[in-house]
């Protein structure tokens, strides 16, 4: 594995050189050969646990921590980092990209605040489980390339195995990553974060002063919606939007309190932590506007050195947000209904839809699974939805099928089951059935009749489930 390095560059206290704390017996539980092919990694499964859990490294690149900011949950904090985090570098796939390698729960670091930097067996499974499933249903996303047993116990409550985890990324800049060193007054290292990022995901921008950095916020804010509509398509609600996990290539990151809705409802919060609903399910578009906005508040220098007009020249990209949001709100609305474009008329049928749902407690996935099948005589629509069904069915025409079997998937990564294989993680170190699930999670858009019992949720609806973050 030839590793570069990233971000050394950009500051002194920006990527912190440190070293992973070894642990006692790594173990590999999981490895992702998919994702080990893409990016050329051969080692022999020996090496990838004593490699993955931080143990020994054959890079001449130094592992890092890298430091950055975050609102959490609307509070400020300007110094977290890489608290339990070690970026090991940057490798290149087939196609020249590249890839940040990062080991979590890898030990302390200087961003540590304490804790002990390591990482329980639960979340380290959740995130290798859920990522792998937003890969499969075509949500942007980060992913693991392996799952490592310490051999040492993690003191959480109760006392855990410990885990470490590697993950996968375009990129670790996050909106955090700005703020950090707009807090410290950094310009010069402000420029060259916003330049290595566009360089690495927006290389389409060629424009130099002010321009490049306004088209820069411009680009991220149209990232950040197309990645929140494909969270809403499919009912994902990820707990916990503070600016440090709001990654500028928008791709989803940090699986911690993340859960999937069963029953439709806009207020679903299943985090123990957002105990204000901050984060729920129909606030992640307010709330990633927000989060643009805190971005839009930390290339102020690098837009004009009179803050006042800096912000009138950011003003309207932050303003504009909401409708440009809509918009495609409203076209994946579309989607799922299987119209090829918008009428006039559409919402009111959607409100409708989607106040049938609130009312007789429907599932959101098989809901639309079910109209889905029905266009092909596959299923029966459902008493609740007959009446509405009448309207819907006269704006269908034979294109609707491929574009409501494109939208909405058969399967997701239902949090009953995803507790239960995480459960046997920690009471035997292994799963009997996650292999077949997560083949079954790479095509949630097809049905196979063995895949059935993974298709309902709990007999509740999951009215009762709680996530945690797991830190």
């Amino acid at each position: 594995m030839k590793l570069v390095s990233r971000y050394t560059h950009i500051a002194e206290d920006f990527a912190v050189p440190d070293l992973p704390s070894p642990v006692v017996a790594p173990t590999l539980l999981l490895w992702n050969e998919a994702v080990a092919k893409q990016l050329d990694i051969q080692a022999s499964p020996s090496e990838r646990a004593s490699i993955f859990s931080g143990n020994t490294s054959n890079s001449t690149v130094a592992a890092v921590a890298l430091g950055y900011s975050g609102h959490q949950f609307g509070h400020f904090s300007p110094r977290l980092g890489d608290g339990r985090a070690h970026l090991l570098g940057a490798v290149s796939d087939q196609h020249q990209q590249l890839w940040d390698i990062q080991l979590k729960g890898s030990g302390a670091t200087p961003f540590s605040r304490g804790g002990d930097g390591r990482c329980a067996i639960g979340p380290a499974i959740r995130e290798y489980i859920m990522s792998e499933a937003m890969h499969g249903l075509s949500v942007p996303t980060t992913r693991c390339l392996a799952v490592v047993a310490s051999g040492e116990t993690v003191y959480r409550q109760p006392p855990q195995q410990g885990a470490i985890v590697t993950r996968v990324a375009s990129s670790h800049i996050r909106v955090g990553s700005f703020q950090y060193l707009a807090t410290q007054g950094d310009v010069s290292a402000l420029q060259a974060l916003a330049d290595s990022a566009i360089a690495r995901h927006y290389p389409e921008i060629q424009s130099t002063g002010s321009d490049r950095y306004l088209a820069f916020l411009k680009a991220v804010i149209e990232k950040q919606i197309t990645l929140v509509v494909s969270w809403m398509r499919v009912g994902f609600i990820h707990g916990v939007m503070n600016t440090d996990n709001t990654l500028i290539s928008g791709e989803t990151i940090d699986y911690g309190p993340c859960a999937m809705m069963n029953q439709f409802d806009f207020d679903t919060v299943f985090s123990s932590i957002d105990r204000q609903a901050r984060y729920a399910f129909g606030s992640q578009p307010n709330i990633a506007n927000w989060n643009c906005a805190r971005l839009a508040e930390s290339l102020l220098p690098l837009i004009h050195e009179d803050d006042e007009q800096a912000v009138e020249l950011l003003s309207p990209l932050i303003n504009g947000f909401a409708e440009q949001f809509n918009q495609a709100f409203t076209q994946m609305w579309a989607q799922k209904l299987g119209f090829a474009g918008h009428h006039t008329d559409d919402a009111q049928l959607v409100a409708e839809l989607l106040a049938i749902l609130k009312d007789h407690k429907l599932d959101y996935t098989n809901t639309f699974d079910e109209l889905t099948k029905s266009l092909q005589g596959e299923q029966v629509i459902s008493q609740p939805l007959k009446a509405w069904s009448l309207k819907w069915l006269k704006r269908t025409d034979q294109h609707s099928f491929a574009i409501m079997r494109a939208a909405n998937p058969m399967m997701i990564p239902r949090n009953h089951i995803v507790e239960a294989i995480i459960e046997e993680f920690e009471n035997k170190g292994s799963s009997e059935v996650l292999a077949a699930y997560l083949v079954a999670l790479q095509n949630p858009y097809k049905l196979m009749i063995e895949n059935a019992q993974w298709l309902q949720p709990p007999a509740d609806g999951g009215a009762q489930y709680k996530t945690f973050c797991g830190t």
